[in-house]
């Protein structure tokens, strides 16, 4: 079985989704069977890979015991890369899945049917903390947190770091976290130095080398369905996350 990789954090706009997408894409691109979940209820990894929102069968219906998880996968245009696709749908299980007797297992399960497949599985998480973060992270070894350089980059970061201890104490001794990514960093800025210096101070052995730039062509690419790998190959948000794809399958 493949490494399992939560991208995760409570706040939304850090670059959670696009981490996802171009990570999954850049692994792929370097011969590796690679599985993409899009775990959350927006949709946004799924359409940024060019598929529609609204297709049958989905990640809701897998968990929803309607599917089976092998004919819910979707091929992309990318060779090697596979998606198991969100639903709008999908935010009513924040109510039905605590309803259910091991719900915090149900991702975990239905990856095992097909996780063999793939070297890596890249689930993208919605933002927040609630049951559907916790089935990526229960089915997760490992966890990558975005982190955006602005002023409020460190709030939040112990009470998730908080969390992903419970997470492991309790329902995944295996989980741990991979690393901290900083995202849409803007190094011409004071408070952009500031901020990847504080990160890095206080979480000295967590952060990627690797810093994701904030690029205009990031920003693009999903309007197109593509990965930014495919929408401009040589900016540098492509090269960046070339370098952070490197740097994720060396850890295996």
């Amino acid at each position: 079985m493949g490494t399992i990789y939560a991208i995760a954090n409570q706040k939304g706009g850090v670059g959670k989704t696009t981490t996802a997408v171009n990570v999954a894409a850049c692994i792929a691109e370097a011969g590796y069977e690679t599985l993409l979940v899009d775990i959350d209820p927006q949709a946004n990894a799924t359409v940024g890979l060019g598929l529609p929102k609204d297709g049958e069968p989905n990640v809701y219906s897998v968990l929803s015991g309607l599917a089976d998880t092998e004919e819910a996968l979707v091929p992309t245009a990318i060779e090697r890369l596979k998606v198991l696709p969100s639903h709008p749908d999908l935010a009513g299980a924040n109510v039905e899945l605590p309803r259910q007797p091991g719900s915090e297992n149900l991702l975990r399960h239905a990856l095992a049917r097909v996780a063999s497949r793939f070297s890596f599985v890249i689930l993208d998480c919605p933002p927040s903390l609630g049951p559907l973060t916790v089935n990526a992270l229960v089915a997760a070894d490992r966890v990558i947190v975005p982190v955006q350089t602005e002023y409020f980059a460190l709030e939040g970061l112990a009470g998730l770091l908080d969390t992903l201890a419970l997470v492991q104490r309790e329902l995944n001794p295996r989980l741990t976290v991979a690393g901290m990514l900083l995202t849409m960093h803007d190094n011409r800025t004071r408070l952009g130095r500031d901020v990847e210096r504080e990160v890095r101070q206080h979480f000295p052995d967590l952060v990627f080398d690797t810093v994701i730039p904030r690029n205009v062509r990031i920003g693009e690419a999903p309007s197109y369905g593509v990965p930014v790998i495919h929408h401009d190959p040589h900016c540098l948000g492509s090269d960046a996350y070339f370098e952070l794809a490197k740097e994720v399958a060396a850890r295996g």
